[in-house]
């Protein structure tokens, strides 16, 4: 019998979950204590907040692009 050929192999699938860890990442980076009406918090315009977590989540979405544009070998 001929075997199955499917749009992904076990790579692709990796590249997938290693690129949504990645988003997972710079999310929990994102968050944080927020303010309250009562006091506010200005860490949340730390660079962590503003710059390095979207900077995260914008490489882990173009990771997950590359996993699913990624010809399988064989």
């Amino acid at each position: 019998m001929k075997k199955k050929e499917f749009a992904f192999d076990k790579m692709n699938f990796i590249l997938l979950a290693v690129g949504m860890l990645i988003v997972i990442a710079g999310m929990v980076l994102m968050s944080g204590s927020g303010s309250t009406e009562e006091t506010f918090n200005p860490a949340i315009f730390d660079a962590r907040h503003i710059k390095v977590a979207p900077a995260v989540c914008l490489f882990g979405y173009l990771f997950m692009i590359y996993a699913i544009v990624r010809k399988p070998r064989g």
